[in-house]
């Protein structure tokens, strides 16, 4: 058996997404064993991070600043929002690298069964930000499930007056896929959002 140190250590990454108890337990053992290498500079990195790591009051992004480095940036441009529903989200956004505006991260979805609102979520404060005049056009880049869709809607209709151009990613076929490996609500959707070819 372990010792109580180790066994608490395992509890505490068993709780980490995507690792369950054996995981944890293998994760903890190769701390353990390369305790100098790993479990030392993580257990300092973890220290710094609890100190300086902070969520942004403006968009919700966590940085070790607030405002953070995206919305204090003077090359994103002001006049687009693109809505996401996490940080990983914003996160896979700028890895791809295809967007140069300000972000708004939700912090989640709304959910009836789990008791999550409006005000439960950064809507109100999307609201306030969405409606100001610099804000030419909002992204509601909520991911393509039930709760993604009808928080986007809600959103949507939030919006309606705000005279903010409202545009949605596209959903469908991922480059490089193959239609036969696709499920049928992705083909339904790109089938939707099919576009005109020019000759």
């Amino acid at each position: 058996m372990a010792s109580a140190e180790i066994e608490r250590l395992i509890q505490l990454l068993a709780k980490l997404p995507g690792l369950g108890p054996r995981s944890a337990r293998r994760a903890a053992l190769h701390m353990v064993k390369r305790k100098d290498h790993v479990m030392d500079p993580l257990a300092r990195a973890l220290t710094k991070a609890v100190a300086r790591v902070t969520v942004c009051s403006a968009c919700g992004n966590v940085d070790t600043a607030d405002p953070c480095g995206i919305c204090t940036d003077p090359r994103r441009d002001p006049t687009v929002l693109c809505v996401v529903e996490e940080v990983g989200d914003l996160w896979a956004m700028e890895r791809s690298a295809v967007f140069r505006g300000r972000y708004h991260v939700l912090g989640g979805t709304l959910s009836a069964l789990d008791g999550v609102g409006p005000d439960e979520l950064r809507i109100p404060s999307l609201i306030d930000r969405a409606t100001d005049p610099v804000v030419a056009e909002v992204i509601l880049a909520t991911n393509a499930t039930v709760e993604g869709q009808t928080t986007a809607h809600y959103i949507s209709d939030q919006l309606n007056d705000a005279g903010v151009t409202l545009t949605a990613l596209a959903h469908g076929v991922p480059v490089g896929g193959e239609l036969d490996y696709l499920d049928d609500g992705t083909l339904a959707a790109a089938m939707k959002a099919r576009r005109m070819l020019h000759s």
